[in-house]
């Protein structure tokens, strides 16, 4: 590993002080918790923070929520904590900035995310990151660990040649596979952590925690090339339909070969005035509910101004069984740079 995180807690005449200790490369460095305290926070506030940290066994204060992280480290804690729990409650402290601020002092930890099981306060990224690996969050969560048999996976010769070459073999780590409760994959790098399930995949050492393993059995991992470009391809026989993430390009060339699918715009009929993609519809009410008429295998491609509207209506059709659903990547805006630039942007 290039770096190592570690903390400690530390007692003063002021009361306790929290540092987050980063040893890299040999060097090292204490980042002091804030000195501002709670005492000083406006009552409301503190009340409003006493009844969410005990609302539930598990709250993590983060960027974003759990379906959508908003920053690297609040990602991060959500994938641990899905790995160990479906059961934990997020504050996106990015919708209410009294919140973010709020928990700081409450905390009187400077950063976010923070993690909080049974009304206490346990850390920040680091430290969850190091509780996860030496068996300490699956206490504090009250998960026995238990000894999950390796599933049977498939780890094609496509995608092994691409791991030699991005320097896995060599790197001294194992291969960290992880499948979320929403069947999304996240590979990386990694040492062996607590409660891992270990297995070999043509040559490779892979790691899963439990709940991955769990959801393991069938999953092929692949690498692909072709016009939406190279990547890893996964798949597993148990995951649900998902909105695919599909470019500019390739819808238009899906409209220049004259396939059937439904072009929906979700954005304002204002918005539609100012700039659209021709083909696509207005989506409204009544449209919606033409829709969900359809057959199940109808493809639908939804656009918005920059691909968070679409995002939503497209999950929607997703949750309504619908099973070929896409999200038109970057909206109307990225239509405009690397299609048309006849489509005015705003």
């Amino acid at each position: 590993m290039s770096s190592w995180f570690s903390s400690l807690r530390m007692k003063s005449l002021s009361g306790t002080v929290g540092y987050e200790v980063d040893i890299r490369r040999g060097f090292l460095t204490l980042r002091a918790k804030s000195q501002s305290s709670e005492e000083d926070m406006e009552p409301s506030l503190k009340a409003e923070l006493d009844a969410l940290v005990t609302s539930h066994k598990v709250v993590l204060f983060m960027k974003g929520n759990r379906k959508m992280p908003r920053c690297g480290f609040s990602a991060t804690v959500v994938g641990i904590l899905d790995g160990l729990t479906d059961q934990y409650e997020t504050v996106d402290v990015i919708a209410n900035p009294a919140i973010r601020q709020g928990i700081k002092e409450y905390s009187d930890w400077p950063t976010l995310p923070q993690l909080y099981i049974d009304g206490e306060f346990q850390g920040g990224c680091d430290i969850v990151r190091e509780m996860a690996a030496n068996g300490e969050l699956h206490s504090a969560l009250g998960v026995e660990v238990e000894e999950v048999p390796a599933p049977n996976m498939t780890l094609t010769e496509a995608a092994a040649k691409a791991l030699k070459e991005a320097g896995a073999a060599d790197s001294g780590e194992g291969i960290r596979f992880k499948i979320t409760p929403d069947y999304r994959y996240e590979l990386s790098l990694g040492l062996k952590q607590f409660g891992d399930t270990e297995l070999q995949l043509a040559g490779f050492t892979f790691y899963l925690d439990g709940a991955s393993a769990k959801r393991g059995e069938g999953t092929i991992i692949d690498f692909t090339s072709g016009p939406m470009g190279s990547g890893f391809k996964i798949s597993n026989p148990d995951e649900p339909a998902k909105v695919q993430q599909v470019p500019p390009n390739i819808v238009q060339a899906w409209l220049a070969a004259g396939e059937s699918f439904e072009f929906l715009d979700v954005r304002t009929p204002d918005e539609r005035k100012i700039a659209h993609v021709e083909g696509s519809v207005l989506y409204d009410a009544a449209e919606e509910a033409r829709l969900d008429g359809l057959a199940k295998d109808t493809r639908m491609v939804f656009v918005c101004h920059h691909g968070t509207r679409s995002q939503r209506v497209a999950e929607r059709f997703v949750g309504k069984g619908f099973t070929k659903v896409v999200n038109l990547a970057g909206g109307i805006d990225a239509w405009s740079i690397q299609v048309d630039s006849s489509v005015p942007r705003y």
